[in-house]
């Protein structure tokens, strides 16, 4: 039994990768600087990776040539490298557009057409179907109702559903995904509503848990039936801090069967317990988190290794409470973390500066990496346990192999022995470091 570990470190801003093979051997008296490792506690099972194909996103990638653009699609989809299999895209606008549109503006869907959408999604899309295959799948999410639904009477600044316009909307939803459907995007999944609770300078709407759970269970929930839309539903979409509240006022034995899971989002902190109680209170839904990214008017944009740190704390800490799906936000971004026709800038795995033509991979992409490559699809989060808190570490059960990812984010080395079925194999972080191991028999 080996194991096979591959480390990334940044030194001077120059990425640095070195992988090792190490022999488990039959040495169990080892009691320090121990990361436990226990398949036969055996919790969630993890769907997979993805992002979001915004309109900003597309219009990057259109701007591209083609070295570049085959260099970000097969790096994200392609099934030897990170294996994204799934896809957020938004219903019209949000933030992340070049402009404000609506598939129809008028009553009755009127006019409806898809066209402004497809400008540069669509064509982004087909290159990501070639490399991901069949079993990419997609999950739509609304940012905002057409601005004649709303009681502002603007896609900008909060607002809410008109009562009189619920079914309208719910129609509206799927008219979206049908025609989505026709053109071979495989929609499998949505969100009622992104961020219901965030009165936005972009595209909003606020819902609140009562709001929801009546468009729901009276209007969103029949109307896909209706259409034979078989759709995984995610309620809240939104923070962590309240996602267990928004669970507790939407389920309950009307709309138990409707709801797939929970949507959260990684803004408002760690909050991993919140995704625990969650868990033990509904052990039948799934938790993903459907967007993540460091905002530039939160996070420093030029300390690039410690927003990537950032994330892989939140990932492993996430996935230790029950996760079951990521979706990162932009699949790729120009050099201000845009564009975006509100100003609400955003780093992003990849950034393309348009004045020199230059891509450039983020450190973000390069530990994002580290769990897809090594977390399967499907694959089954096995029980751990480490010696100090400076060791982050979760791990999985592929089915052929096991997997572990360990985060460094201090300044020391991290000497540890990883632990398995009364064997021990040793492993010697770097300072600030990150690795993934597999397993193999």
């Amino acid at each position: 039994m080996n194991l096979e570990t591959i480390s990334t470190t940044y030194k001077n801003g120059i990425k640095a990768q070195e992988m090792l093979t190490t022999e488990f051997k039959a040495v169990d008296e080892v009691e320090n600087q121990v990361l436990n490792l226990y398949p036969q506690f055996r919790y969630q099972t993890f769907q997979g990776f993805g992002g979001a194909l915004t309109d900003s996103a597309a219009y990057i990638y259109s701007l591209m040539n083609r070295e570049q653009k085959e260099q970000v699609i097969q790096q994200y989809f392609h099934q030897d490298n990170m294996n994204y299999q799934m896809i957020r895209i938004p219903i019209d606008s949000c933030d992340f557009s070049l402009e404000h549109y609506e598939a129809s503006s008028e009553e009755n869907q009127k006019n409806f057409t898809l066209e402004r959408m497809g400008k540069y999604i669509f064509p982004m899309f087909e290159d990501i179907k070639k490399a991901a295959g069949e079993q990419l799948q997609v999950m739509v999410s609304p940012w905002s109702p057409p601005a004649f639904m709303k009681t502002n009477g603007q896609r900008n600044g909060g607002g809410k559903l008109k009562k009189e316009y619920y079914k309208d909307w719910a129609e509206y939803i799927c008219r979206y995904i049908i025609e989505l459907q026709k053109l071979g995007i495989n929609v499998t999944a949505l969100s009622i509503q992104n961020e219901p609770k965030a009165v936005q300078t972009w595209d909003s709407c606020i819902y609140t848990a009562e709001e929801e759970k009546e468009f729901l269970r009276d209007y969103l929930y029949p109307a896909l039936m209706e259409h034979q839309l078989n759709m995984k539903i995610y309620i809240w979409d939104h923070n962590k801090e309240r996602a267990l509240d928004r669970a507790m006022a939407l389920i309950d034995e009307e709309t138990d069967s409707m709801i797939t899971g929970i949507a959260v989002h990684w803004y408002s902190g760690d909050h991993f317990e919140a995704l625990q109680m969650i868990g033990e209170r509904y052990p039948n839904k799934e938790i993903i988190l459907s967007e993540a990214c460091i905002e530039y008017s939160k996070y420093d944009q030029g300390d690039c290794l410690e927003n990537a740190r950032k994330y892989a704390h939140d990932m492993i800490g996430n996935m230790k409470n029950g996760l079951t799906g990521f979706y990162d936000w932009n699949l790729i971004l120009d050099e201000r973390g845009g564009p975006n026709h509100v100003g609400n800038f955003c780093d992003s795995p990849y950034l393309y500066h348009t004045k020199t033509g230059e891509l450039e991979e983020r450190s973000i992409q390069a530990y994002l990496w580290h769990f897809c490559k090594y977390i399967t699809p499907g694959a089954v989060r096995i029980g751990s346990s480490a010696y100090t808190d400076k060791l982050e570490a979760v791990a999985f059960d592929n089915g052929t192999d096991y997997s572990v990812v360990m985060l460094n984010r201090t300044e020391e080395r991290l000497d540890v022995y990883i632990r398995l079925e009364g064997k021990t194999a040793f492993v010697s972080l770097e300072p600030e470091s990150i690795v993934s191991g597999k397993i193999v028999y």
